[in-house]
């Protein structure tokens, strides 16, 4: 019996992600933490409990009383709000992981450990297009340096102490059900939110600025596949690339003109801007193709047209 913890359940990813893992191992054993109370559809399908990653004491103590499993680990402090906080969110983004990486060594019943990396590990001097797996990963970002950090400590923990913790480079995450949250490519979120809210939007990465994204849903299934996959399958014991959709903020508010003609864009680059060229444009994900079936359904037309449609029901009823 799998009895899973998630923490930062009510962000972005955990608010989803909580729910499939439920969906897969029942209700009653995906136990949901943040340090806020998270929204009606998870502390109304299961357990749901305020806890700070911070607090190694009661972690460690929550863990053992509740026979936690397996430990999906989200909490972190994305890549625009790390900028204006870097000291903060240094500690924050690696205390938190080291936290969690000493409980899988210290509590035997955990078995299974999922931290999230991020496309913010490469920096100006990686390839833009199609980034390789293994390449050059020199960050400019307090987050992309606490995640490549985090990388190196999976990786440490992977091989010193025989733990299996395994970790995905998200690139940008798309999804109507959270709005965004401080992060550099939060545009291709609020885009479509102010689509239908006015008809118009403002974005903070100017034209021409293409980046790695994903549908939530896609992203989901990957995590789902990853965590599944029988641990002699893995070659890689850091994190592995993901790569969905790429795109610009034009070609983007040219997909959502086709079904809202009216709809304008303007630009008006801020601090996320510089973050934003320092990323790739592409990724390479065959390794994760070819470990565990990474498999990606939504394009742009498709993933346009579905949030939409799930916008418009969610602000206008």
């Amino acid at each position: 019996m799998e009895r899973i913890l998630v923490i930062g359940a009510a962000g972005q990813i955990g608010s989803e992600l909580t729910l499939a893992l439920r969906k897969v191992y029942g209700n009653e054993n995906v136990f949901a933490t943040d340090l806020r109370i998270g929204p009606k559809d998870l502390t109304e399908t299961g357990p749901f409990h305020i806890l700070d990653v911070m607090d190694d004491k009661r972690l460690i103590h929550f863990v053992i009383r509740h026979k936690i499993t397996q430990i999906y680990h989200l909490a972190a402090v994305l890549s625009g709000n790390a900028e204006k906080l870097p000291l903060q969110a240094w500690h924050i983004n690696m205390a938190s992981l080291l936290n969690i990486l000493d409980l899988a060594k210290e509590v035997e019943d955990i078995h299974k450990v999922f931290w999230p990396s991020s496309i913010a590990v490469f920096g100006p001097s990686t390839p833009k297009v199609n980034t390789p797996q293994l390449t050059i990963m020199e960050p400019s970002t307090v987050y992309g340096i606490s995640k490549l950090a985090g990388e190196r400590w999976v990786e440490y923990y992977n091989h010193k102490y025989n733990l299996d913790i395994r970790s995905i480079r998200y690139p940008g995450l798309i999804s109507y059900k959270t709005e965004a949250g401080g992060g550099t490519t939060d545009y291709a979120v609020e885009i479509f939110y102010e689509a239908v809210r006015n008809g118009a939007y403002e974005s903070f990465i100017k034209q021409g600025t293409e980046m790695p994204m994903m549908y939530m849903e896609d992203a989901i299934d990957a995590t789902l596949k990853l965590m599944d996959s029988p641990k002699e399958n893995l070659s890689i014991s850091s994190a592995y690339n993901l790569a969905g959709i790429s795109f610009t903020p034009e070609q983007l508010a040219a997909e959502i003109k086709k079904h809202l003609p009216d709809f304008k864009i303007s630009y008006k680059p801020d601090f996320r801007q510089q973050i934003a060229e320092s990323w790739p444009q592409s990724i390479d994900a065959s390794v994760a193709k070819n470990d565990w079936g990474l498999n990606v359904k939504f394009d742009l037309a498709k993933m346009t047209e579905v949030m939409l449609s799930e916008i418009t029901k969610k602000i206008k009823g």
